[in-house]
């Protein structure tokens, strides 16, 4: 049964290719609603969780969908910058760093979950969220609002691309400890 958190992750969801579907239209206010869809999109991750564990709504298909929703929202939109945005050259390695730290850590969690060991989101992978939601959101609006949006989108991918480096070695590190841990005799993949 869906509740409003669910609800709420799902219309995320439904945002990407709505917000993708801007980079094929008119430039300009096709940026502007693009970067609109995106930030709402971006702000119900925070009302889902808050709804979830509030009203007491946290469910399994939640917990499942809530980091899909939030992984496909910045790869599709990662991506569409990298194909028709401001990403190019060398910007093209902070939105890899990105993307394969969200791979990484979604492994990591499988991984442990398998064991029965949770990896709880630290408050600097929380900065580094609100960070790289804010830079996408200026890089999609870009140069419809102004040369410098894009030039501080740009710094803002970057400084959150470090923080990616830095929460992404934090996750790894624990998912190692766990691994090295593993006595099982000619266990092998």
């Amino acid at each position: 049964m869906l509740n409003t958190a669910n609800i709420l992750t799902l219309s995320r969801i439904a945002a990407i290719p709505l917000v993708v579907a801007c980079f094929w239209l008119d430039r300009g206010w096709s940026q502007w609603l693009s970067m609109g869809l995106f930030v709402a999109a971006a702000i119900t991750d925070y009302f889902d969780g808050y709804i979830a564990r509030r009203y007491h709504q946290i469910s399994r298909l939640g917990r499942f969908l809530d980091p899909i929703a939030d992984k496909l929202l910045v790869a599709a939109a990662l991506l569409m910058l990298v194909d028709r945005g401001p990403l190019t050259g060398i910007h093209v390695l902070a939105a890899l760093i990105i993307l394969a730290r969200e791979i990484l850590v979604s492994g990591l969690r499988e991984f442990l979950a398998e064991l029965r060991v949770g990896l709880p989101v630290s408050q600097l992978a929380k900065w580094k969220t609100a960070v790289q939601m804010v830079a996408i959101a200026l890089l999609l609006v870009g140069d419809a609002a102004s040369p410098l949006v894009t030039t501080l989108g740009l710094w803002a991918i970057w400084i959150a691309a470090g923080l990616t480096l830095i929460t992404g070695y934090d996750y790894l590190r624990t998912g190692l400890r766990h691994m090295a841990e593993d006595t099982t005799p000619g266990a092998a993949e």
